[in-house]
This record gives structure tokens, sequence and C-alpha cells, in this order.
């Protein structure tokens, strides 16, 4: 299997959970699979497996590492570690999408107000929850803050 297979396969594994948070956001599949754990397992085997053949076997990019700018630039500049860093930010992503989701049902924000919110997590990472704060500072159900309700 070649790197833009792989990569498509990890980028389409997150598309399912996206849509059920946006979707059925509480329907007992989207509770199941999204919010217990299974994608963050799932796609760590994967970000573990790919950063051992990387980093602990050298079959990325010699000179790359976490060291330095120089070192992540030339990590990033092999496919495996692009494959790294891409399922590092589709686990983190998720996982703060699935936060908000479940934060925005504990306040009372309406589902419709979120659902820009995780599309702006899924493509943009920060910027959505940076969204989603406002979002729930401007209807009232919240604040700046990330402690649980």
């Amino acid at each position: 299997m070649n790197y833009e297979t792989l990569y498509s396969i990890i980028n389409l594994s997150v598309m399912p959970a996206w849509l059920l948070l946006a979707v059925l956001p509480r329907a007992s599949i989207t509770q199941t699979l999204v919010h217990s754990g299974l994608y963050p397992l799932g796609l760590g085997v994967f970000y573990i497996v790919v950063m051992v053949m990387t980093l602990g076997f050298g079959m990325g990019a010699e000179g790359g590492s976490f060291n330095s700018a120089a070192g992540v630039s030339q990590l990033f500049s092999h496919p495996l570690g692009i494959l790294v860093g891409w399922s590092h930010y589709l686990v983190f992503d998720l996982f703060v999408g699935a936060w908000q989701a479940r934060d925005a049902r504990r306040r009372g924000v309406p589902h419709l107000a979120l659902v820009p919110c995780l599309f702006f997590t899924l493509m943009l990472g920060p910027v959505g929850l940076l969204l989603y704060l406002i979002v729930r500072k401007l209807t009232g159900k919240g604040g700046w803050s990330l402690v649980e309700a």
C-alpha cells in the first residue's frame, strides 16, 4: 500500500464520526463510536506504528526529529512524517469536536449553532474551538473557560 492510499484511508476514516456529530448528535451510534474513545484508540495505534517506523526504525527522513524547527521540518519532508503529523491532527481535532458536542449538550447550546464550529474544528482545528467559545459566549451558555459545566 502506498503513502497516498494510507493518507486517503486515515482521512476518510474520520468522516463518519464528524457526520455523526453534526447530523445524529444524540444517536446511540454516535455515543458508541465517537464518544467512546474508539476513534482515538484506532488512530492512536496507527500513529504509534507510523511514529515507530519513522523515528525508531529510521524509515522516515534522515535528520528528522522534534528537537528543533529544522528537525520537525525534515521529519515532515518524508511521506511517513506526513502520516505521523496528519494522524496526530485527525485524532486531536476529532477529540476537540466530540468535546464541543458534549459540552454544547450539557450547556444547552443550540445544535445548529454548534455545526459550523464542528466544521471549522475539522478543517482548521483551533479556529473551530475559538468559534465554539465565541458561540457559547454570545448565546450566554458559557464563556472562555474550558472548565466542565
